[in-house]
């Protein structure tokens, strides 16, 4: 008897080990991943960082800039949220609820102290028709196409379609780059061209992908926003249309790094990215109905942020 519980109880206790291993070993493997997924963006930061070559655009800040990137990230494993810095969840929480109802104007953002676009609206708080008119209005042939509720009538009654695409270069909307902001909005004119002008969905075995293309990428400020507001837009998506998530792949075009972030993007790379956080979406009864109570971003644990200007 004595032998038998000698035996049988090594093999429970050797068990046990094996199992707290792998446990352990999965533990250190989902590390790794939200490394990984964080990991390109700083890679991107610094290699743009690293360019020799300054350029002079329209802000009049000179920047060091690339030209293609890609970077990929697989929304199941955590939510693309940067950790090297602090991103202020209300700003992509608010942006996205704002341009999803079609407004264009920062009335809504300010009310609730988010001032992201207000250097570029006019007195009266308007943009012109910037990226909630194209998504919800798009004039082509004389008459508004929504094109958001397109998209989920699409991907509902045909996944398989390579239509899936929310399209905001509107070239009949572009503003003059010579004039400012607010004059192009007094001619009816964008205030600023859309950085992300090209959604394209992707269905397959039952999870929503989205590729992104940004023409024109502030790395350092409006990127780690960026990838969180368009993640968001996927799992808003995703539940409507009763899918899991994919992944969300972002496609840069001009990718840059202001001259006077430098020292901040140094900081930022001195940091190692810690585990991503998760996404607790409240499914509303339609994409017009979230509101900011239904977005719960959970275990965030970034540094503190690094403040920087905003080249207007």
């Amino acid at each position: 008897m004595k032998q038998f519980f000698v035996r049988h109880g090594g093999c429970f206790i050797s068990s046990l080990c094996s199992a707290v291993k792998r446990l352990l070993n999965h533990r250190l493997l989902v590390d790794f991943l939200y490394e990984e997924q964080m990991k390109q963006y700083l890679d991107l930061l610094k290699k743009v960082m690293t360019e020799d070559v300054l350029q002079d655009n329209r802000t009049n800040t000179p920047a060091y800039s690339i030209f293609g990137a890609q970077m990929r990230f697989d929304l199941s494993e955590g939510f693309p949220l940067v950790t090297t810095k602090r991103v202020p969840i209300k700003n992509f929480v608010y942006e996205a609820i704002w341009m999803l109802s079609g407004d264009t104007n920062v009335r809504y953002l300010e009310d609730y102290g988010v001032n992201i676009w207000s250097a570029w609206a006019d007195e009266d708080g308007d943009l012109g028709p910037v990226y909630g008119k194209q998504i919800r209005n798009w004039i082509g042939f004389g008459e508004g196409i929504d094109q958001l509720n397109n998209l989920l009538d699409g991907i509902k009654s045909n996944p398989n379609s390579r239509r899936h695409i929310i399209n905001m270069w509107q070239v009949s909307d572009l503003p003059d780059e010579s004039m400012p902001p607010q004059e192009n909005v007094a001619y009816g004119k964008m205030a600023l061209a859309p950085c992300v002008c090209f959604l394209q969905f992707y269905v397959s075995q039952g999870r929503l992908s989205l590729q992104i293309y940004q023409r024109s990428c502030d790395v350092f400020c409006g990127l780690p926003h960026n990838l969180a507001c368009y993640a968001l837009l996927t799992f808003m998506v995703a539940q409507q249309c009763d899918l899991d998530v994919g992944d969300l792949i972002w496609t840069g075009g001009d990718v840059h790094l202001y001259k006077n972030h430098i020292e901040q993007a140094k900081i930022q790379l001195s940091r190692e990215p810690r585990q991503l956080p998760t996404l607790l979406l409240r499914k509303a009864n339609s994409i017009d109905e979230y509101v900011f109570e239904d977005i719960e971003i959970r275990d965030y644990d970034p540094y503190p942020m690094i403040k920087a200007p905003v080249a207007v």
